[in-house]
């Protein structure tokens, strides 16, 4: 039982899932007195959403396919005071759902994840488990982070977080940009380790390993880009006069020995890549200076809410 008169909306997001849906509505409603269970089908070709409405949910669709379009969609139409948010595919223990509301409230915070710690080696599969680890370190390292699950769907937010989310992706990098906003705004997270469960036999996962997996690489170094624009490019920048240098390098060791320069393509490539380093470096330094005054734009709007 929840501890608080405080509106709570539960949302699921879901692309076939008819075998599981319904006991996952069920089961939030079991351990959620009193909460509403919001089920968005995006576009599912089975039964998803008779199975959803037969279990009591309250069932809408959203056209645009990708779970991040989904995402956009719920946070926009539901009004409540805190969220809970989960996957349809019943990998996710529903009875943890009070404890992680409890601890969004007496801590006052702004989001709670629940850290996925399999059950059996059958809940992840092996290029998924080596994605996961390789892109929560690369995510720790270029944020300077310390959550160790990045990607969870298990999650629990206040009204402020989910008001304030300006959220861009499409498809599964919609945790990612969850993270990001909370360490761009430096807000009160929390993150909680959880059982998580293999999905059940005939159930599949709708995530493809490298499609999607290049597709979150790509969003982390798009919003690495944004919110540390001035270590982006000056990385680039280090790279391009570090290649300007080399080049450079028989180019003056001959004009030393002989007076002569008769590498000129030479010389004009390493000054042209030169010259791109330092846009490069200047570049970070304006956008770094835009990032900041965007961020407390955004900071000043969570507060309003």
């Amino acid at each position: 039982m929840i501890l608080t008169e405080q509106k709570i909306a539960v949302l699921l997001p879901c692309y076939n899932e008819e075998k599981t849906i319904a006991a996952v509505v069920k089961s939030f409603q079991q351990h959620l007195a009193g909460a509403l269970v919001y089920v968005y089908d995006n576009n599912s070709t089975d039964n998803t959403i008779a199975e959803a409405t037969k279990a009591g949910a309250i069932v809408r669709k959203e056209l645009r396919q990708g779970k991040g379009s989904v995402v956009r969609r719920m946070f926009a139409d539901i009004e409540a005071d805190i969220y809970v948010m989960a996957d349809g595919d019943l990998t996710y223990d529903a009875s943890k759902a009070s404890m992680l509301i409890k601890l969004l409230i007496d801590n006052q915070l702004d989001m709670v994840i629940g850290a996925r710690k399999p059950l059996a080696d059958a809940a992840f599969r092996h290029y998924h488990q080596f994605g996961n680890r390789v892109f929560n370190r690369l995510f720790r390292h270029l944020f300077q982070s310390n959550l160790k699950d990045i990607f969870s769907g298990y999650r629990v937010f206040s009204r402020r977080f989910v008001k304030t989310f300006p959220k861009s992706s499409v498809g599964f990098e919609v945790e990612t940009d969850l993270s990001i906003h909370a360490l761009e705004l430096k807000l009160p997270i929390m993150e909680v380790p959880l059982e998580y469960a293999a999905r059940p036999e005939g159930s599949t996962s709708k995530l493809r390993t490298f499609r999607d997996g290049f597709r979150i690489l790509l969003r982390i170094m798009v919003l690495f880009k944004e919110v540390r624009p001035f270590l982006f490019f000056s990385l680039g920048a280090i790279c391009l006069a570090s290649i300007s240098i080399l080049l450079s390098i028989p180019v003056i060791s001959e004009y030393l020995a002989t007076g002569l320069v008769p590498r000129f393509p030479t010389a004009i490539l390493a000054t042209g890549i030169m010259i791109l380093a330092f846009l490069s470096f200047f570049c970070g330094m304006i956008l770094d200076s835009l990032a900041r005054s965007r961020k407390e734009i955004k900071r000043l709007f969570y507060l309003q809410q």
